[in-house]
This record gives C-alpha cells, structure tokens and sequence, in this order.
C-alpha cells in the first residue's frame, strides 16, 4: 500500500486492548501506545513496529493479528466507523467505507467491483506496504466490523492477500474468515455474495447512537420550535453534508420539493438557505469538537467542506475563535 499511508491514533488502540485482553503487562509497548492521542496522525512505519512489537508477544501463534483484528470497535476507526455504521444496508456500508477510506489511512484505495452475482472490495499491491501482518489485521477488522453489525451474517466467498502464507496461518485465516484464503495474489481481495449488500444495518451501536443523539440535540439547538417538516429537513442535512452535496437544490430534490418551496419555508424562520445552514452546521460542529476521538479534519468533512482550512474560517466567523482553540480552552464544552 503507498508510502503515504498512516493510520489514525485510535487504530493503536487495537493492540492496548488486545493485551488487556491477554493480560499482558507489555510495560515498555504500552508506554509507547500511550504516546499516541486517538486523533493523532500515526505514520505507517512507526504503527508497522508497534504491531511487530505486540505479535512478538505471541510468537507461539499462527496469526496474532487476526485476534487483534478482532478487537475492532468503532471508536478504533474514528468517524469512519460512524459513518459506515449509520448506512442502511451493508451495501452502503461498504461504500461509506470505500468514499471515506482517505480519513483513515490518508489515501483512498480501496475499489468495488462486481463479477457476477459475487462483489469484490480489493486492495492494489503497492511499493510500501503494511505488510502481512498489518493486512491481517485491517482485513480481520474489516470482516470482524462487518460480522459485528448483522445476525447470522454470511461469511465472505474469498479472502486473498498479496504477501506469501505459511500453511499454518493459512489455515488460521481459513479458519478465522470461514473461507478459501488464497496468496501471492496482485491485489487484497474480500468477496461476497451480491445478496450480502442487502441486508439491513440495525444501528444498535452505542457508540453511534450516542453520536446520533448529540447531533439531534444539536440541530434543536441550531432552530428552536422546529416542526416535524424542519426536523426532517435537518436529517436530510446530515446525509448531504457527508455526501458533500449540502446545497438548497439538492435538499430540495431530496424531500420532492422545488427550491422556491424550500427557500419559502425556510423564509418563515427568517433565514435564508445559507443562513440555516450555517447554523445548523455550527450547532453540530461545537458538539462534534466534544468527541476527542474526531480530529479537525474528520469535522470538516462531517460538516461538508472540502477542506479543513475552509472549516477552520467558517468556524472563526460563527464563534470568533479557531476551532483548536475552542477545543483546548474548554474541553469543547461551551454554553
């Protein structure tokens, strides 16, 4: 995978609670895990010898990673949990995952493809690498994320890495994916039964309805005395700012309106489009600052700018202070 990778610091959070789980005391490993702040920008080499560091510990198994891939929750993937996890079937799951792989490892790469009544989420071979070990762990992540969501899922059809496996580990990736597992391929592959993007996502995690109970209180906040039509209006809203399509016109064909019909219900609160927006956009980034596990620039795109530079004026015009700031000098925590 290319040399411009990294992970997220909540990704570290994979190996402390792998040895908790072990009881492993690691004290030097753990010293250095702590250096690392969930929104923190982690480089790939320096995660690659963390990881190393903690297999070491299990040197008398096959395919450690896999356990450590197995400790996955959302918080480990940051806002690209959340965003996977409010999709609505695991088909837009896997495409939440594919538009917003960037915010996790700095590059998006990953592609869907269909081949027949199978689709293939896959991964090019690249010059710098994670390596097997840490392809072990992001794909047993991936699978353990997926398994997590649905009852009775059904297992993936294929699992294929780029990097050689010993007959043991292969027989523990067989055995962890419930699948064929094959090596020496030309890109990482998971495939699954078409069938698979349709089953529905049951958003029981609390995680995510904590997020999603914050942004509700958010939007209330942002346009007290909303009726059922503005609250409608404003989780429209939140499927747009992620989509980075927040315009009146797309909001408009969303809810089956014309733009002229959205602007004059929008006119009874007194505000214009742009001035809805970016209430309600301030209202959900003073509560998105609150959530250490979401850096600067997850908030941007949360909040459907293009960059976080842009965020970064917008919030200095709404609050008078830089987001950073507003985060250092009160715990993100304002009246």
């Amino acid at each position: 995978m290319a040399a411009m990778m990294r992970v997220t610091g909540a990704w570290t959070g994979l190996l402390s609670d792998w040895l908790d789980q072990r009881g492993l005391p690691a004290i030097e490993l753990r010293a250095r895990l702590s250096r690392w702040a969930a929104d923190d920008i982690v480089p790939l080499p320096v995660w690659s010898d963390l990881l190393s560091a903690g297999m070491a510990l299990a040197s008398d198994e096959p395919a450690p990673e896999l356990a450590i891939g197995a400790m996955v929750q959302p918080r480990h993937v940051g806002v690209l949990g959340y965003l996977v996890l409010a999709a609505d079937t695991l088909g837009e799951a896997m495409l939440a995952y594919q538009r917003y792989e960037k915010l996790f490892y700095g590059v998006g790469l990953a592609e869907l493809t269909g081949l027949g009544d199978q689709i293939e989420m896959r991964w090019a071979k690249q010059t710098a690498e994670l390596g097997q070990d840490g392809d072990g762990v992001a794909i047993a992540a991936l699978i353990t994320f997926m398994r997590n969501q649905v009852p009775d899922p059904p297992p993936p059809t294929l699992v294929s890495f780029a990097h050689p496996l010993s007959d043991s580990r292969r027989a523990a990736y067989e055995q962890f994916f419930q699948c064929p597992v094959q090596d020496n391929d030309s890109h990482i592959r998971v495939r699954f039964p078409l069938g698979y993007l349709q089953i529905r996502m049951p958003h029981a995690d609390p995680g995510l309805k904590a997020l999603l109970d914050r942004q509700a209180e958010a939007l209330l906040r942002a346009l007290p005395g909303s009726d059922d039509f503005d609250r409608a209006l404003q989780q429209v809203l939140l499927r747009l700012l992620a989509d980075g399509e927040a315009t009146l016109e797309r909001a408009a064909s969303v809810m089956h309106l014309a733009p002229r019909t959205l602007q004059r219900r929008l006119a009874k609160h007194g505000l214009s489009w742009q001035q809805w927006l970016d209430r309600n956009r301030e209202q959900l980034a003073r509560q998105y600052l609150q959530d250490r596990g979401l850096g600067l620039s997850d908030i941007a795109l949360l909040l459907g700018f293009s960059e976080q530079s842009a965020f970064n004026r917008a919030f200095r015009r709404w609050v008078g202070v830089s987001p950073g700031r507003y985060r250092r000098d009160a715990g993100g925590i304002h009246a």
